[in-house]
C-alpha cells in the first residue's frame, strides 16, 4: 500500500525532515510511503490565510497526480489541515488532515489537552478547527510560542532549548494530561519533548499515517455521493 504525504508549503529541508519521520511511522504501519510538497513558487511557510490560500493548488494538484498514480490514501501535512476538503472532492482516496488526526488520537488517550503551535497568528485558525473537530470540550488552550515555522528546520539544537520551557508552562497551566504538537514542522521533537516534559505528546503527522495506513488496509474510500463528489465538468474547470 502506497502512502502519499503532502507538505503544502514550498520548503525543501523541511520536507526532507518530514521525510524522515513518516518513513518511520509507515515501516511500522506496514505501508510505502511517498512525500511531495509545494515546491517553488509557494509559501516557504504556511503562517495565515493567505499563505494557505497561496499554498492550495499545488496541492491539489499534488494529489490528483498521487491518486492517478495508485496512492491508497493523503495525508495533508499543514495542522491549518489546508484546502482539506477540496482535497477530498479531488481524490478518491481517503484525505487525512493532521489536525483532525492528533485530536481524535488525544480524545482516545487523554482527558485534557493542550495545542502548542508556532506564531500567535496561527492561533485563532486552530481555534476554529478545534470546534469545527468537535473537540471543544477536551482542549483546555491553543497556545503560540513566537517562534516561525522555518525556526524548526534541521531538527537544530536550540529550538528544544526554546521550546521546553514554553511547553512546560502551558502543561502547568493548562493542567493538560496530553500535548498535541500543532505544527508538522515539530514533529522530529516529539520523543524528546515527551521525555522532557513527562506527559504524552501527540504528533498529527505520525497518527495521520497509521490512520490512513488502516484506512488502506479496509479498502475504505472517500464517499462521492454528495458533498465530496468529483467537481463537476464546466468552462475553466480544473480537476474535472
Amino acid at each position: 500500500m502506497k502512502i502519499h504525504v503532502v507538505n503544502p508549503n514550498g520548503s525543501a529541508e523541511m520536507t526532507r525532515s518530514l521525510e524522515a519521520e513518516v518513513q518511520s511511522a509507515a515501516g511500522a504501519a506496514g505501508c510505502e510511503v511517498v512525500v511531495t510538497y509545494g515546491g517553488s513558487g509557494v509559501p516557504a511557510s504556511i503562517e495565515g490565510y493567505a499563505d494557505e490560500a497561496a499554498s492550495l493548488m499545488p496541492m491539489l494538484r499534488n494529489i490528483r497526480s498521487q491518486d492517478r498514480a495508485g496512492a491508497a490514501a493523503h495525508v495533508i501535512a499543514c495542522f491549518d489541515d489546508t484546502g482539506l476538503d477540496a482535497a477530498r472532492e479531488v481524490a478518491e482516496a481517503p484525505v487525512i488532515g493532521i489536525c483532525e488526526a492528533a485530536l481524535a488520537t488525544a480524545r482516545i488517550v487523554s482527558k485534557r489537552i493542550s495545542i502548542v503551535t508556532t506564531l500567535e497568528r496561527s492561533v485563532p485558525i486552530v481555534e476554529e478547527l478545534v470546534h469545527r473537530y468537535g473537540a471543544a470540550d477536551l482542549v483546555r488552550g491553543v497556545h503560540g510560542t513566537a517562534m516561525p515555522v522555518l525556526d524548526l528546520e534541521g531538527g537544530r539544537g536550540d529550538v528544544m532549548a526554546r521550546l521546553l520551557p514554553i511547553l512546560g508552562g502551558v502543561v502547568t497551566q493548562d493542567r493538560a494530561d496530553a500535548l498535541v504538537l500543532g505544527c508538522a514542522g515539530m514533529s522530529q521533537y516529539t520523543a524528546a519533548l515527551e521525555r522532557g516534559l513527562g506527559v504524552r505528546v501527540i504528533d498529527g503527522v505520525r497518527m495521520s499515517v497509521h490512520i490512513a495506513g488502516a484506512l488502506a488496509a479496509a479498502q475504505v474510500k472517500t464517499s462521492k455521493s454528495g458533498a465530496y463528489a468529483a467537481p463537476r465538468s464546466k468552462a475553466g474547470a480544473v480537476f474535472a
